[in-house]
């Protein structure tokens, strides 16, 4: 992947996989030689009025035993759901096991997109596309609700390690009233600039981050292949600025101070 960054022309890339860690130092020892800076970062999924609601992690500390044993418990989560998504399955009649899922999954967590390519690889479904529309979607046979933790827990875990939290392409879920309630939540940023996000909408989420006092991001969303069309870009496809990079970090610090005064207050 780095290699693939530092082809493309990128000075900075984020690594922020479902719920790990994973491969980041690896990642961040390969970028050094070649001079492509590697963020340490993480995705969560945290409990939203429409459903889910995607948080990228900044600048996590790895090995952080608080962090490590929250996302342990959540990829424990994410298991249990596979699991009980196969059995559905299984119950109507498709022909998939749950090892296909791990072996689809290979060392990262364990999602819905797992389970989807396991019924693609299988003939079960065309593509990954008409998996989540005929098994795996909302409403679907083999949906399964996802336990999700609520937004001040995640974010006040991600001040906890020295972090920041952002919210990741909200869409037309992004109202100001909507988005101001999350920054009272521990909020500390929007994904402006998305693959899915039209220039009206990265327009009209910036203006709401300026007058709320929010940073703002931006990135392709790439997850190694072309299996969900332009709701993702390719690795460098998406034209980020360096200083909306510099200006996360400066929001970092100005969290971190903060964290710092709070824990001073309960102390004292």
């Amino acid at each position: 992947m780095v290699r693939r960054a530092r082809a493309a022309g990128l000075a900075a890339i984020a690594l922020t996989d479902h719920d790990t860690t994973d491969g980041v130092e690896e990642a961040a020892r390969a970028g050094e030689p070649v001079g492509v800076r590697v963020v340490p970062g993480c995705e969560f999924s945290v409990k939203a009025p429409w459903g889910e609601l995607h948080l990228l992690g900044y600048f996590l500390p790895l090995g952080e035993p608080r962090l490590e044993e929250f996302l342990l418990a959540t990829r424990a989560a994410r298991r249990h759901r596979a699991e009980q998504m196969v059995s559905r399955l299984r119950r109507i009649g498709l022909d998939v096991a749950f090892d296909d899922v791990v072996r689809e999954a290979g060392d990262g967590a364990v999602g819905r997109p797992h389970v989807a390519r396991a019924l693609v690889e299988r003939g079960l479904s065309a593509d990954m596309n008409d998996a989540f529309a005929r098994y795996l979607g909302r409403g679907r046979p083999g949906y399964v609700e996802k336990p999700l933790p609520a937004l001040r827990q995640v974010t006040d875990l991600v001040h906890a390690v020295g972090a920041i939290a952002v919210a990741a392409h909200l869409g037309d879920h992004g109202t100001e009233g909507q988005i101001r309630q999350f920054r009272e939540e521990g909020l500390d940023g929007l994904e402006v600039r998305h693959p899915s996000h039209p220039p009206t909408v990265e327009q009209r989420l910036t203006r709401i981050a300026t007058r709320l006092g929010l940073a703002i991001s931006g990135g392709s969303d790439w997850h190694g292949d072309a299996e969900f069309g332009d709701e993702r870009a390719t690795l460098g496809g998406v034209d980020v600025p360096l200083e909306w990079l510099e200006q996360l970090e400066e929001r970092r610090a100005k969290t971190s101070r903060e964290v710092v005064t709070e824990n001073r207050k309960d102390i004292s």
